[in-house]
């Protein structure tokens, strides 16, 4: 039977009042025979928008789906509201097969779920080509599109759909698409003159955090006990197999009902695991990207990641899987600088295209920018995904909850940065950072690396703060990872204007927490000990000396920098450049807000060096 209200359906027989968001525009579109491309969050109720239709219009809705764990949860369901829906798929027994093949021949079913491989082949074409149409649904269309995180080469032969079943309407969904994947999907399945009907991609309701990856177990214990309340599920996503094993081991240690899942598992565990996930309560699962696509629990209510996902589609989708029931959920990202590089080395060394490493490596930096952000994570999120009226403000993430501190780090970056070319390119963080600290190890005794000028200059930053410095360095592509090697660290292009002092590097304040011994951070103010030397210094007479009065500025002001500098074991321009003590003498500041004014002296700098610089513009005036 069908129904002919699609609002009758939606009361009747899903237990709605009302539509969302642009369902029943979609709806009425594909009731009056249309085709298109629908975007809508995970949880923003894209199958309705097929379903219904398919329950209105005379004959069979087939829905091509990429999971067969996801096609029985959805039938199953379907058959629970007393729908008439099957699933075809390689698990079935030959009767099992026979049994739908004579619903269909029958009219009998009103929704038939079949996976791209199995729709394909000539016998199912040949049966369809005898039954009633009402309209195909491509789910998860995302991976039809070779720019799709999920590229299946099966979905691409669904043009097949276009040429056979022209009359049908032909509806594509996906949660997850940049606009790149969006016109890939729409040639790929002749829908570039049928609409797109877009739903937005925000999903408020999860609050998304991250965190430089520290000390991995510790961070997710504590996570875990923040967001699990006792009910739901949670999911842990891991960069390896060995991890989810691992990580699902400890889970359990400490009480949780934990499970691990991968795609190296026997079929049976898996399907197993799946199951006990579904149903579950407070379960817990471990898993590789392997695991996900197929869930449709309402009830997740947290995601986290331990390993850097390679771009903001695939983030976005895994943790879309928490929150669907629309209820608060949380999501957390954890990272390191070897994600990144071990990301950029899989990239290189992969069979694509050099037009698709472009792609992959300008989508990793866009998911570095959101683990490194300094502003609204959701917004730049969205921005991804082609959303331009985006608040600058979410209020369900940590930056917005929490706005980090900022501060010029320019001296740090450049103390490091001196420290790889001085020690020749060839050691990996720990090693550099033994030298900046002053750690007399056997590694740096026996390369003489107490020696060099850049031992011990950076004493004031504990060791966890030089490897926030290397972090965010590496994300911002000034310093590499050689991953093929042993790790080393490699300055980029991008390094030379910082080490020049032709741009500034601002990091992240509390990711650099200073050790014990050494509390001053890196670009704290100066000490009383060395203000104090610095206004005695007769800088009148060091003016007198150059001629000219804007000439003696500028040469006492050069004798001021490399005083600092000599302090603080820097080169003299990561002070200030000669172009910004040029201006100052020629301008002649008598305020902090007039010094502010001065181009390259910027807040930091200003607070930290302010008082001096007028001290001893004064001392010569």
């Amino acid at each position: 039977m069908h129904w002919p209200d699609p609002r009758g359906v939606l009361r009747e027989v899903f237990g709605y009042d009302d539509f969302r968001g642009r369902q029943d525009e979609v709806i009425s579109h594909v009731m009056a025979g249309g085709s298109g491309l629908v975007l809508m969050p995970t949880g923003g109720g894209k199958s309705l928008c097929f379903q219904i239709p398919a329950l209105c219009r005379p004959g069979i809705g087939v829905v091509i789906s990429p999971l067969i764990a996801l096609m029985q949860d959805q039938v199953a369901a379907l058959r629970q509201q007393g729908v008439a829906a099957a699933a075809l798929h390689s698990d079935l027994t030959p009767e099992e097969r026979r049994e739908i093949g004579r619903e269909l021949s029958d009219g009998k079913l009103k929704l038939l779920y079949v996976s791209p491989e199995r729709l394909l082949l000539d016998g199912t074409l040949d049966r369809l080509d005898h039954a009633q149409i009402s309209l195909f649904a491509i789910d998860e269309a995302h991976c039809v599109s070779q720019w799709g995180h999920h590229f299946r080469p099966e979905y691409r032969n669904l043009s097949v759909l276009a040429e056979r079943f022209g009359w049908a309407p032909r509806l594509a969904l996906t949660a997850t698409a940049d606009p790149r994947t969006v016109e890939d999907i729409r040639r790929q399945l002749s829908l570039t003159e049928e609409p797109v009907f877009r739903g937005g991609f925000d999903r408020p309701n999860i609050f998304i955090s991250a965190e430089p990856r520290e000390s991995e177990r510790a961070q997710l214990r504590a996570f875990v006990k923040q967001a699990s309340d006792g009910a739901g599920a949670g999911i842990i996503y891991c960069g390896s197999r060995k991890k989810t094993e691992e990580t699902a081991a400890w889970l359990c240690a400490d009480g949780y009902d934990a499970l691990a899942f991968h795609a190296g598992m026997a079929p049976e565990d898996k399907r197993s695991a799946h199951e006990r996930f579904a149903r579950g309560d407070a379960v817990i699962m471990a898993a590789t990207i392997a695991f996900g696509m197929g869930i449709d629990r309402p009830d997740v209510r947290w995601v986290a990641h331990t390993d850097l996902p390679r771009s903001p589609e695939s983030w976005y989708q895994e943790i879309g899987r928490a929150g669907r029931d629309g209820l608060p959920a949380r999501a957390l990202l954890l990272y390191g600088a070897g994600d990144i590089a071990l990301a950029r080395h899989r990239i290189a060394e992969s069979p694509a295209t050099d037009d698709q490493k472009r792609i992959e490596h300008r989508r990793l930096d866009a998911m570095v920018a959101i683990a490194e952000a300094a502003t609204c994570r959701r917004a730049l999120l969205l921005r991804c995904f082609g959303e331009e009226d985006v608040p600058e403000r979410c209020g369900t993430c940590d930056i917005c909850a929490n706005p980090p501190k900022l501060f010029d780090g320019t001296i740090a970056a450049q103390k490091m940065l001196s420290a790889v070319l001085r020690t020749g390119r060839r050691f990996g963080a720990g090693h550099i950072i033994d030298v900046l600290r002053g750690k007399l190890t056997d590694k740096v005794a026996q390369f003489s690396h107490d020696t060099l000028p850049t031992f011990g200059v950076g004493k004031e930053l504990s060791e966890q703060a030089w490897r926030g410095v290397a972090r965010q360095l590496v994300a911002r592509g000034i310093l590499d990872v050689a991953v093929e090697n042993h790790g080393e660290l490699v300055p980029t292009e991008a390094a030379r204007p910082v080490l020049k002092g032709e741009t500034s590097v601002m990091l992240h304040a509390d990711a650099l927490k200073a050790s014990a011994s050494a509390p001053r951070r890196a670009n704290a103010p100066l000490p009383a000990a060395s203000l104090k030397a610095a206004e005695e210094r007769d800088w009148q007479g060091i003016a007198d000396t150059a001629g000219g009065a804007e000439a003696g500025r500028f040469a006492a002001l050069r004798a001021w920098r490399r005083l600092i500098a000599q302090q603080q074991g820097v080169p003299p321009y990561v002070v200030f450049q000669d172009r910004t003590l040029s201006e100052i003498a020629q301008q002649q500041p008598a305020s902090m807000h007039e010094l502010a004014g001065i181009p390259g002296v910027g807040a930091t700098k200003l607070e930290r060096y302010g008082d001096e610089v007028l001290s001893v513009l004064k001392a010569i005036a």
